[in-house]
């Protein structure tokens, strides 16, 4: 439940459209709904704007789509990361609308049409093997109501790629910059642009990457100001900061 159908049950009950027990009966579930092996958090969207996200790795499908199920009745619009086809399977059963980003391993059910941010997020990626992170980023940006722009295979072992799209890359207003290797574009990027960058490392490389690591120290040890570096392919956590971020700008 999000701040606007709150406003909306109350409105109702006051204007004697529904009865007190019929809106008891929507809010009993506040702050959290206890189902045994999880307790579902319906108050996050009217804390922090958007409801609770699932992180599908490490559930069965069956819980990840009662979970679902349960988070699409209370709530517009639902995310869940890191889910393999088979768990899209389970839950596209209860919930038909729901839609899975392959790339992304994402799925999404978009109830009600996302208000947009005017400034616009752009999603980097240096090469196509950070897609899966890139794309993760882009899918919960935008079902977050981001105005989203990609960016993809522009790294720095051809770096005249990255600058041919100078342009594009000036009119952002948050960039997310994933890479792996040895995670050179986020210190590239935040080089010539005066807006946050914030920096997914992914596990992309050969042996001495050491799965990310090394994309993560070097974004850590950028001499670049201005990057905000999250975990490795976490392009969730990414997103949701340039959230934030633009929410904020955009606040007043």
């Amino acid at each position: 439940m999000d701040s606007s159908s709150l406003r909306d049950l109350l409105d109702r009950l006051k204007n004697g459209q529904i009865d007190t027990d019929t809106a008891l009966e929507r809010l009993k579930t506040l702050p959290f709904e206890d189902i045994g092996y999880a307790k579902l958090d319906h108050h996050r969207s009217l804390r922090t704007g958007f409801p609770e996200v699932i992180f599908c790795e490490g559930k069965t499908s069956l819980q990840v789509s009662q979970i679902f199920t349960k988070l699409a009745n209370c709530n517009s619009n639902v995310l869940a990361t890191r889910a393999s086809r088979d768990v899209y399977t389970a839950v596209s059963t209860a919930c038909p609308k729901a839609q899975y980003h392959e790339l992304a391993r994402c799925i999404t059910i978009e109830k009600e049409t996302v208000q947009k941010y005017m400034s616009p997020v752009l999603v980097m990626s240096a090469g196509t093997a950070d897609l899966p992170a890139a794309e993760e980023a882009a899918v919960t940006a935008e079902i977050m109501g981001g105005n989203v722009t990609r960016l993809y295979d522009v790294g720095v072992a051809g770096i005249h790629r990255l600058f041919s799209h100078h342009e594009l890359i000036m009119k952002a207003s948050v960039i997310i910059v994933t890479a792996g290797m040895e995670g050179a574009l986020a210190s590239v990027v935040a080089g010539f642009v005066d807006v946050p960058v914030i920096a997914v490392p992914t596990s992309v490389g050969y042996g001495a990457s050491f799965g990310g690591l090394a994309a993560l120290l070097a974004m850590l040890n950028s001499c670049a100001s201005g990057i905000a570096v999250v975990n490795i392919d976490n392009g969730f956590g990414a997103a949701a900061m340039a959230i934030s971020i633009i929410r904020l700008a955009e606040k007043n």
